[in-house]
């Protein structure tokens, strides 16, 4: 009886180890999956940059206000800062742990009726958000409140306000969230669509539970894919920044120097270092709309994995996918899904594609925008270059399908 006792008070005191680790771990954890590893508080204000290289108007940016400090980041700052938000959910989940302990050889040092670790636990995040009307429409990532109905939002000036989820979009990792206020700041939208790498790039958020923090960097890429970033379930097409972006920034405004959102911060490496990504401000508000006017949003699919050919990925994709592509430039067709719209269309490994509805692409990038900004149900004309002989085929799109 005494070695009994004394093997289930050894199960129970391993089991509180391991899960006091686990909480520990997880309380940067949770809803940021997939988010960039901790870089022990970068996130702090960056101090203005010399003189020389402050915006003016005569270059795009907001440029000094006098000799009191105040530069084009501060003002940038106070302008948007009030309407990046806070955001606190919570989930229930199966706790792992129980489940393992319901295997026999260990119910043994357990009693029949005994329920000694909770079937489910609760997971905490915190992310960040931006109000997009007066009245609390809010936006923010999927990820952030992922699997809640209701969140805790809190301002700038201090209130806590409860939010109820509209609508989640996981393809874009884009979700919108209302709150009952009004008369609430709100942000400017500005324009993505002719981002040059080196302009400025100012992220807004609440990176570690630290609340309205301001850091700033350059733009470094655009049109990044989802494959390129290392999530090829998402349909965008990536800002690249070098402004610090940890957990707790999802969901947060990207701005550019005249204060207007350009992008939705969105930590997704975890073994990022000095990267950042940011959702393009035209998806985002797009996706946005859908999910406060239908709760839902219907994406546009073919059904074809591309890629971007050169000389080497040539050899690469021929050798994997036993074609015999001889173009090193263009956009390859490196699989069409079974059952899907371009199997329908005629479509096939080894087509190179040249222009998607009359216009010339050269990036798979290119491809995905255009089909993006297509309806479900459309008919897409796909000119491709099969074998050097050239040939358009109709597809109609169909829905992409729903994750399980």
């Amino acid at each position: 009886m005494i070695m009994k006792l004394s093997l289930k008070q050894l199960s129970v005191y391993l089991f509180l180890l391991v899960f006091g680790c686990g909480v520990g771990i997880f309380g940067s954890r949770y809803l940021l999956l997939k988010n960039p590893s901790f870089q022990q508080l970068k996130n702090v204000t960056m101090a203005s940059p010399p003189e020389s290289v402050v915006p003016n108007s005569s270059n795009g940016g907001i440029g000094s206000t006098g000799g009191d400090n105040v530069n084009f980041i501060a003002t940038a700052v106070q302008k948007v800062g009030p309407a990046v938000v806070r955001i606190n959910a919570t989930r229930k989940v199966a706790n792992p742990i129980s489940d393992a302990l319901k295997n026999p050889l260990l119910r043994r040092f357990f009693g029949e009726d005994e329920q000694p670790i909770p079937q489910e636990r609760i997971e905490r995040g915190t992310g960040s958000g931006f109000i997009l009307s007066e009245d609390g429409e809010l936006l923010t990532n999927a990820h952030v409140v992922a699997d809640t109905d209701t969140v805790q939002v809190t301002l700038k000036d201090g209130r806590s306000l409860e939010g109820k989820v509209v609508g989640v979009d996981s393809v874009t990792d884009v979700a919108v969230v209302k709150i009952k206020a009004d008369h609430l700041p709100t942000v400017k939208l500005g324009n993505s669509q002719n981002l040059i790498p080196g302009q400025w790039a100012i992220a807004i958020g609440n990176p570690l539970g630290l609340d309205n923090t301001v850091t700033i960097g350059i733009i470094s890429a655009t049109d990044r894919t989802s494959t390129q970033v290392g999530v090829p379930d998402k349909r965008v097409s990536f800002i690249q920044t070098d402004a610090a972006i940890n957990p707790g920034n999802s969901g947060g405004p990207l701005l550019n120097a005249q204060g207007e959102v350009i992008g939705v911060n969105t930590a997704i490496r975890a073994d990022a270092q000095g990267l950042g990504f940011a959702i393009p401000i035209e998806t985002a508000a797009r996706i946005a709309n859908q999910l406060f006017t239908k709760g839902r949003v219907e994406h546009p699919f073919l059904g074809i994995e591309m890629a971007d050919l050169s000389p080497i990925k040539k050899q690469q994709i021929n050798q994997e996918n036993q074609l015999n592509i001889e173009q090193e430039a263009g956009i390859v067709i490196k699989g069409v899904t079974d059952d899907s719209p371009a199997k329908r269309g005629g479509l096939l490994p080894g087509d190179v594609i040249q222009k998607v509805n009359d216009k010339v692409v050269k990036t798979s990038a290119q491809v995905q925008k255009l089909v993006e900004s297509s309806q479900v149900g459309d008919i897409i004309a796909i000119e491709v270059n099969r074998n050097g002989k050239i040939q358009t085929f109709k597809v109609q799109s169909g829905a992409y399908p729903e994750r399980k």
